[in-house]
């Protein structure tokens, strides 16, 4: 079942190179983003954080309709590759719906999908097209812009994970891997990784063969959500009504 276009893929002579020169900016950029962001809250310039917010969280949600038209000028259009099913792809439309409505549920999303995933894939990039390419700008914009998008939401917003959250995101990270799995075994996809590992270098290839690597990562999914949840702990208990002996 495919959507291909007949014009060819474009192509580049140059492959991207982990930490090389493209890589370092995209980087720093995602540092300025972050940076700009704490700065215009520290000094509750109000205005022009929310127009900053607004951008943001428009330019993540519009990402998975201009990752689609560029596919299609590229004639890569596909269900197998084209769909919004990647584990940062859920990060990237939860960050914009974050960003923009601020609806907890979406922050909780954001922020344990996109450090726990999204952030590998910006340090680890499976990406094999280097700048000035348009897929180039597209992933780390998602990647870059989630990672943004989440450490403001929770760190300078204060929309702190609410109790039982670790509970929730498994049960949202089981859904999304049941899902990504059904569209995989229709279209013979690759969604989340759970057919093979990514071409570049990553995490997964520490993970074990397939299919034990998928098992491996919902144990790092539980181990990167904990870790990601302690930091709150301790002001849930302090918050935690407390009931006097009778």
């Amino acid at each position: 079942m495919s959507l291909s276009i007949a014009p060819p893929a474009m192509t580049l002579a140059d492959p991207f190179m982990p930490f090389g020169t493209s890589h370092l900016a995209a980087l720093a950029t995602t540092l300025f983003c972050i940076v700009l962001l704490g700065w215009l809250s520290r000094q509750r310039r109000q205005t022009a954080l929310r127009i900053v917010e607004s951008i943001l969280g428009c330019a993540l949600l519009s990402i998975p309709v201009f990752s689609a038209i560029a596919q299609h000028f590229a004639g890569a259009l596909s269900l197998a590759t084209s769909l919004p099913l990647h584990y940062c792809d859920l990060a990237v439309i939860c960050g914009g719906l974050g960003l923009l409505t601020r609806k907890h549920l979406a922050v909780e999303i954001v922020y344990f999908f996109g450090l726990a995933g999204t952030l590998q894939g910006l340090l680890t990039p499976a990406l094999q097209y280097d700048f000035p390419d348009l897929r180039y700008f597209h992933f780390f914009l998602l990647h870059g812009g989630v990672v943004a998008a989440a450490l403001h939401l929770v760190w300078n917003l204060g929309l702190r994970p609410r109790p039982w959250s670790i509970a929730r995101m498994l049960g949202v990270t089981v859904l999304y891997s049941a899902i990504a799995m059904l569209v995989n075994w229709l279209t013979g996809a690759n969604y989340g990784f759970f057919c093979e590992k990514p071409a570049n270098p990553s995490m997964i290839d520490h993970l074990g063969p397939w299919p034990w690597y998928i098992a491996s990562l919902l144990g790092v999914a539980i181990a990167f959500y904990t870790v990601l949840d302690i930091p709150f702990w301790r002001g849930r208990m302090k918050a935690a009504p407390s009931h006097p002996p009778a």
